[in-house]
């Protein structure tokens, strides 16, 4: 009988299945196939930010004006000269709240403030506030709009001006903010560079004493 042959052809069959199921051989070692690395899906996409400031942010939207805004300086206040270490004297109402750094002076009143900054420059001119000083200030303000960037001509000497309005920020109890109309003069002398900073609510009435700030500037 062919007893031995068959016996022989079904152990190699069960070696050819062994080997194919990833099991062992009748001898108990393991198969020699190896198994496949598994693989991962959780690759990020090309629209997942790979860094926090890649995320999308919201522009905020432009406060509405009030329509009476609590921001008309009195006719009546009086103006005291104040002489900066910029090297600029600028005389401001009287009692609004002083706050200095190592460059500027900031003088307020409730949603009025005036400020005084200062460093190393050169002349500041329309083409040059409208390329670079705009799209700085349309980066750091709060829902900026830009009305006009103009020559201008103070006490103290050539100016460019840049007009804008701006969100105020919120206000730490309230979270009300209110819509400013904020003029930005820039003058030089000697290398220095000052800037003169006048905000207050969009509608106020403060043309006059604006007037008297922006010429009581001189350099010291």
């Amino acid at each position: 009988m062919d007893r031995a042959p068959r016996s022989i052809a079904v152990a190699a069959a069960l070696v050819v299945v062994a080997a194919a199921c990833g099991g062992t051989t009748s001898g108990g070692a393991a198969a020699s196939t190896p198994t496949a690395a598994p693989t991962t899906t959780s690759a990020p996409t090309s629209a997942e930010p790979t860094t926090p400031t890649e995320a999308a942010i919201s522009p905020e939207p432009a406060v509405s004006a009030e329509s009476n805004p609590p921001g008309d300086i009195p006719d009546s206040i009086a103006f005291v000269p104040f002489r900066t270490k910029g090297g600029v004297t600028v005389s401001t109402p009287e009692g609004w709240a002083r706050t200095t750094t190592g460059n500027s002076v900031t003088f307020t009143d409730k949603l009025n403030t005036v400020r005084v900054s200062w460093g190393p420059g050169s002349a500041p001119s329309v083409a040059a506030a409208t390329k670079t000083d705009v799209p700085a200030l349309a980066a750091t303000e709060r829902a900026f709009k830009l009305i006009d960037v103009s020559a201008a001509t103070l006490p103290a000497g050539d100016a460019v001006v840049i007009h804008y309005e701006a969100n105020s920020a919120p206000d730490p109890v309230t979270n009300k903010q209110y819509r400013l109309d904020v003029l930005d003069y820039a003058l030089f002398k000697d290398g220095r560079v000052v800037h003169l900073t006048l905000l207050s609510p969009v509608g106020s009435d403060n043309v006059d004493p604006w007037r008297i700030v922006t010429e009581s500037l001189t350099w010291a």
